[in-house]
């Protein structure tokens, strides 16, 4: 053992400037590394500084190089005979153009050395029953030629269509990876894959596109080819804060495979709230320490999402959190109503739960489609999936989409096929918004966008991933349904209760606050053969300090392939039902005592594969 001096902080890893100069720390196992210092304008090499053996501790190489100008300054590491590009990098100023080969050159580390101007930014901390989320691909969400921005397929592009995602309820934007990654491989790297030409067709001897981005990143920096403007870091920040301005939130996804150690992790989450002001993480990866980052006590306020989490160990057994941040989001809520909604058997018990279930102190996103598996259009049109344009003998993507073509495989003509896809997106959108979790879709499915069958176009960088904004137009009818569902559910919070309704009468008011009833009232038929249900929601439960709602909400479900005759309870002294919508445009409102088997009672025929919704009234106001 020999005696070691430590000369300077390590810590942060990477480069920074500090008075006098700039810090480098450099994670090495060789002996033989050091710095590389560039002009940034002509990229000549001025300076080669190795590390000496007086500055490592541990693995870690340190050194405070003076008298650098960071405005003209870009730097490498080496290792051995290895360029080796600074994995803790705050800003590459040379953009690539998406999908073109780099070099290791290309990956110059710079310095950010200006100030942004957040004015009066805030964090909006918006509570998971006030959230609705919608997951999108930074280039996909506006690089089609319908989007009409002037920035497509950027940071800038998406906060051009702000005004449209709050047309449509959104408050939250969950974002695919948008750190910097190498979409292609670097310049001599294996080229054992084929790429992707402007027709979605891989040509051989080509190389393949990671669209998606779920890769080992520069996790310090925005992607710079989602940038419109050469400052991509004062781009991102401007839409974060036009974001917030809007009172909206961006939760960003981060991929963490194996080699990515966890000790590291904190630091990455910790920066980007700081320096970018990002509302939340959705954490993925195997086996990552999800509950030591939601326990960071700088993370207090972020939204953190993974698989799960033990709140009580969280947060404590006993006191409920200030502000619960935490979410679970596995693919539960996903399998099981998918099934259900093209008619499989033995599902309504699960539905049942998947509607009501809120994880105590903390929340649960809940979703139908995503960015992988079928489009909302495509789940009620395909049933099988057609990824042949991915170049793997469709062997990619899952077998197990749990969807149903509604009569015919793909694109028809046929009017009775055409009307049963539109009903069957209007029950999945129902499902979604009428559970009392928080609702999530995936980009487009407001208005019935398509990939055309692809349920993994993970290397897709044309039409088939991005988002066709023609379809808003030709899809209207389910475009407007969709923000029907979003005026609904923002004016019944017992629809988004911040917790898990019980199913009993708790404050002594004659009615529970969730009941399930069946083709008798208060006698629900949850056999593995039932596929319909009524739902009683009573408003006067709800915990909402801006709506005051004493109304009594009724959701008749029937995935069946037959009509049924479904009960609504009785109402108190003076109230009657009255329909509000229906997913099958041939159910209308029916005035009290029509069509009734019992006089205390009131039946409703409600068709088959739907869904409807009735609202109590006083007699006085029909």
């Amino acid at each position: 053992m020999t005696e070691k001096i430590l000369h300077n902080d390590p810590h942060p890893l990477g480069a920074h400037m500090v008075n006098g100069g700039v810090r480098f720390s450099f994670v090495s196992r060789s002996a033989a590394c050091g710095i590389l210092l560039y002009n940034s304008k002509t990229g000549k090499l001025r300076e080669k500084i190795p590390f000496t053996e007086d500055e490592r501790i541990g693995h870690v190489y340190c050194k405070i190089v003076k008298n650098i100008d960071p405005s003209s300054t870009t730097y490498l590491f080496f290792e051995e005979d290895r360029l080796v590009p600074d994995e803790r990098a705050r800003v590459f100023p040379h953009r690539v153009p998406y999908g073109r080969e780099r070099t290791v050159e290309d990956m110059r580390a710079g310095f950010v050395t200006g100030t942004f101007d957040w004015e009066q930014d805030r964090f909006p901390r918006l509570p998971y029953n006030k959230v609705i989320v919608c997951c999108m691909h930074a280039r996909g969400f506006t690089k089609h030629a319908s989007s009409g921005v002037k920035h497509r397929g950027t940071f800038a592009g998406i906060a051009e269509k702000i005004p449209y995602l709050k047309e449509i309820g959104i408050t939250t934007i969950e974002l695919q990876p948008a750190y910097e990654f190498a979409e292609v491989p670097f310049k001599g790297e294996p080229q054992n894959q084929p790429h992707m030409t402007d027709t979605g067709i891989l040509e051989k001897n080509q190389q393949r596109l990671n669209y998606w981005g779920y890769k080992k990143g520069y996790y310090f920096v925005p992607k710079s080819a989602y940038a419109a403007s050469e400052d991509t870091v004062t781009e991102f920040k401007e839409l974060i804060r036009a974001l917030h301005a809007n009172g909206m939130e961006m939760v960003m996804q981060f991929y963490f495979p194996e080699e990515v150690k966890h000790s590291e992790i904190p630091e990455i989450l910790r920066y980007w709230v700081l320096e970018y002001h990002v509302d939340g993480f959705h954490l993925m990866g195997g086996k990552l320490p999800a509950e030591l980052l939601a326990a960071d006590e700088l993370l207090a306020d972020t939204k953190i999402w993974y698989y799960g989490f033990d709140t009580d160990r969280l947060y404590g057994r006993n006191e409920p959190p200030q502000y619960p941040h935490v979410a679970e989001y596995n693919d539960a809520w996903y399998y099981d109503m998918r099934r259900f909604l093209k008619g499989d058997g033995g599902m309504l018990g699960s539905v049942l739960y998947h509607m009501r279930h809120i994880p105590e102190k903390a929340g649960c996103i809940h979703y139908l489609t995503n960015y992988y598996g079928f489009t909302l259009a495509d789940l009620v049109s395909y049933d099988h999936k057609h990824n042949e344009p991915n170049g793997e003998d469709n062997r990619d993507g899952s077998d197990c989409n749990c969807s149903w073509n509604c009569g015919e495989e793909g694109r028809t003509r046929r009017q009775a096929v055409k009307q049963l896809r539109i009903r069957q997106i209007k029950n999945a959108m129902c499902l979604l918004m009428l559970s009392q979790s928080t609702p999530l879709i995936f980009m487009g499915d407001e208005f019935g966008n398509s990939q055309k069958g692809n349920n993994n176009p993970y290397c897709q960088d044309n039409a088939v991933a991005w988002l066709d904004w023609s379809q808003r137009k030709k899809n209207e009818e389910i475009f407007d349904f969709w923000k029907m569902l979003v005026r609904f559910r923002r004016e019944h919070p017992i629809l988004r209760p911040d917790r898990e309704l019980r199913l009993m009468d708790y404050i002594a008011c004659g009615y529970p606050d969730l009941s399930y009833h069946g083709q008798n009232a208060w006698c629900p038929e949850t056999d593995a053969q039932f596929r319909h249900i009524g739902i009683l929601l009573y408003g006067k439960y709800a915990r909402d300090g801006e709506i005051r709602d004493d109304t009594f909400l009724y959701i008749a479900v029937n995935m069946h392939w037959e009509r049924h005759r479904m009960a609504l309870p009785r109402l108190p002294k003076g109230a009657v039902w009255e329909l509000v919508f229906a997913t099958e445009s041939g159910e209308s409102s029916r005035k009290r005592g029509e069509d009734t088997e019992k006089e205390t009672e009131f039946i409703r025929k409600i068709p088959p594969r739907s869904m409807a919704v009735y609202i109590s009234v006083w007699e006085e106001t029909v």
